[in-house]
């Protein structure tokens, strides 16, 4: 099995910076993509940026390009998003992802079935 928790979370004015961490342990070796997602209220959960952790190569939401950076570290099995010039429409759970390649397609952002292993999530709140 993997374990995600994710850390980081909190409030911030709009125009603001937030970073958030995704730690992983069990069985990582297992997986082949990471990505984030959000989930604001009465609305459906939306993919925000994906990273093949072998070759690292990022993917992002238009809403978010530009603005948020998606990294990892192997050494610590850690997943972050930087997230720059924060929006009102930012706020929201966010949720760390992870896949085996099965689960790792170029839909990534509107197939989060697809992820098996999920976080618990972490608050993002953008106040005007």
């Amino acid at each position: 099995q993997v374990q995600l928790v994710e850390s980081g979370g909190g409030s911030v004015q709009a125009g603001g910076s937030l970073r958030l961490s995704c730690a992983a342990s069990g069985y990582t070796y297992r997986l082949s993509c990471m990505a984030w997602f959000r989930q604001a209220p009465g609305k459906e959960r939306e993919g925000v940026a994906f990273i093949y952790t072998g070759a690292r190569s990022t993917s992002y939401a238009d809403s978010v390009k530009g603005r948020f950076t998606s990294s990892q570290d192997n050494a610590k099995n850690t997943l972050s998003l930087q997230m720059n010039s924060l929006k009102t429409e930012d706020t929201a759970m966010y949720y760390c992802a992870a896949a085996s390649s099965a689960g790792c397609r170029m839909d990534w952002a509107q197939r989060p079935a697809d992820f098996g292993y999920w976080g618990q999530g972490t608050q993002v709140t953008v106040s005007s």
